[in-house]
Order: C-alpha cells, then sequence, then structure tokens
C-alpha cells in the first residue's frame, strides 16, 4: 500500500520559503558579493579573491581583523568557562526534589535574558561608571574598594567587563536547557542510587552527568555560534569603534564598521561581504568540528 505523501511538502513549503528567502539568498549574495570589487562610480566588476588578499595581507585589514578574531576568542572563551558551569550549577541546584520556591527562581535567572540588549549595557553603564555608578559605592561598603577601576574604560579589562555582563545576562539559556534536561533523567536510576546510601553530589556526577553531557554539547554549540555573531551589546556600550582603542572589538563590530563605515572609515558593501563570509567560515569550521569530534564520541558513549 502506498501512501500520498504530498502533503508533506505543503506544510514545509512555507518555512522553507521564507528560510531560503531570509537565510540561505542573503549568505549566498554575500558570499558572490566578496568576489567583487566596487569602483567610485558605485559599479561592480569581479575581482576574485583580492578581497581576501586584502584583508589576510594589507595590514590595514589583516590587523583589525585578527584583533577582532582574537577577542572573539576570548569573548566566547569566557562564556564557556564562566556562563555554561554557571548555568550547569544552577539547574543542578534547581533540580534539587526538596528545594521549594523554584519556579520562582528560575524566573528570576531567566529574567535577564527577555531585556532589551541596549538597556541591560545602559544600566550596566551607570552602574559601573566612576562618575555616578553605585559599583564603587558598594564595593566600599564590602571592603573591596581598593579593587574598583573604571573596568569599562580600560583596554585590559573592558573586553572581560562586557563579557561578563553578557555572563549575566544569557546565563538562564544554558540553565534553563540543562535543567530540563535533568528533568528527563530517570527518577528510577537516583532513587535507587539514594537507597544504595549515595548522596546528592555522587548521583550528579556518576549518574545525571553522564546523561545530559549531549545537552552540555548542544549548549557549547549554541554559545560559540551566538558568540561569533554577538554586536549588539558591544555596540550598545562601547559604539561601533569598540573602544578604549578598539580592544572590545569582535567579529560583528568590525563587519559593521568595514560595510556600513564609520566616522573616518568608509563602508565597503565587497569588503563588509568578504568580512561576513569569513564570520560564516568560522562558525561553519566549529560546528563541523562539535559534529565531527564531538557528536560522534557522544553518541559512541550513548550507544
Amino acid at each position: 500500500m502506498t501512501h500520498n505523501r504530498s502533503h508533506i511538502w505543503v506544510f514545509l513549503a512555507p518555512a522553507v520559503l521564507i528560510y531560503s528567502v531570509f537565510m540561505i539568498y542573503p549568505l549566498l549574495d554575500s558570499i558572490r558579493l566578496s568576489f567583487y570589487d566596487q569602483s567610485e562610480s558605485g559599479e561592480l566588476s569581479f575581482a576574485g579573491l583580492v578581497n581576501y588578499i586584502a584583508l589576510f595581507g594589507d595590514p590595514n585589514w589583516s590587523g583589525p581583523f585578527w584583533n577582532a578574531l582574537v577577542n572573539n576568542l576570548k569573548f566566547f572563551a569566557i562564556h564557556m568557562l564562566v556562563q555554561n558551569p554557571i548555568g550547569l550549577m544552577l539547574a543542578a541546584i534547581l533540580s534539587l526534589p526538596k528545594l521549594t520556591a523554584r519556579g520562582s527562581y528560575r524566573t528570576l535567572i531567566f529574567m535577564p535574558t527577555m531585556l532589551s540588549v541596549v538597556i541591560i549595557g545602559f544600566i550596566w553603564q551607570l552602574i559601573l561608571s566612576p562618575l555616578w555608578g553605585v559599583a564603587e559605592g558598594l564595593m566600599w561598603n564590602v571592603g573591596l574598594g581598593d579593587y574598583y577601576d573604571a573596568w569599562l574604560g580600560e583596554e585590559g579589562s573592558a573586553l572581560i567587563t562586557l563579557s561578563l555582563i553578557s555572563v549575566w545576562q544569557f546565563v538562564g539559556i544554558p540553565m534553563m536547557l540543562i535543567y530540563a534536561a535533568l528533568l528527563n533523567v530517570p527518577e528510577d536510576l537516583t532513587e535507587a542510587a539514594l537507597i544504595d546510601g549515595a548522596n546528592h553530589w555522587k548521583i550528579f556526577w556518576r549518574i545525571k552527568f553522564p546523561l545530559i553531557l549531549p545537552t552540555i554539547a548542544m549548549v557549547s554549540i549554541l554559545t560559540f555560534v551566538a558568540n561569533f555573531n554577538a554586536f549588539d551589546l558591544i555596540y550598545a556600550v562601547k559604539g561601533a569603534l569598540a573602544g578604549p582603542n578598539f580592544s572590545t572589538d569582535i567579529m560583528g563590530s568590525f563587519f559593521y564598521r568595514t560595510f556600513f563605515g564609520f566616522q573616518l572609515q568608509l563602508g565597503s558593501p565587497t569588503m563588509g561581504a568578504t568580512v561576513a563570509t569569513m564570520m560564516f567560515l568560522v562558525i561553519l569550521v566549529g560546528v563541523m568540528g562539535y559534529l565531527l569530534l564531538i557528536q560522534r564520541r557522544l553518541t559512541r558513549y550513548a550507544m
């Protein structure tokens, strides 16, 4: 007996059409545009790999590009080493069976995620401002006033500070994903471990943690993709120049200045498309590395 599955395409067509128009076509057109050069009159002419050679060989382009890429890797590393472990810890605490008011805790922790990044950036600028911010006074009250500094204004600390602000805002996402995975762990396993005398610490690391490894891996790759697409917080707090002295410049802000121009820097759609293509390749390499190196091992472990 044969089944007519043409109705499947009827339901898939709207999503495929919207995704193709707003995602696939702009991506392919950006890659195409990266192989062209624009004259002063605005006419496009095929230039091959000239833009890529300039991006990697011209000091005026290669220096800012590598600076933005390295800063983006630092931005990602801080999220991986701070945000995701905190999200894991919070999810583990919220999954404890005897915890009361867990719904309120989940809401409070996840609430900053729903706020606008512009609002978050403005609020933290006010809090950390050395002129009218409350951070200095609070630190003096707890005996840490000597450690206060204008963190957003120092080259060595501005990127770390912005990364931690981002961690504070988005820690609720990995927490909720891991928390949902922990709820799917069979209760029979944890109850048997409790009967055998295991405490919650041993139950988590020896039973629950191995079972949620696929979710943790998924959270890691989502963090990677999101961090290399980041732009809004840097722009909201430090502007397009990503100061001081481009110390907070990441791939998103570098692309913005390259494509649209800013102050004395003229915008170049073709070079902007080249930077966007490199961002896509970096994300593609990271995702493919995850699928080939990590996902396969997790699949074997689950089997």
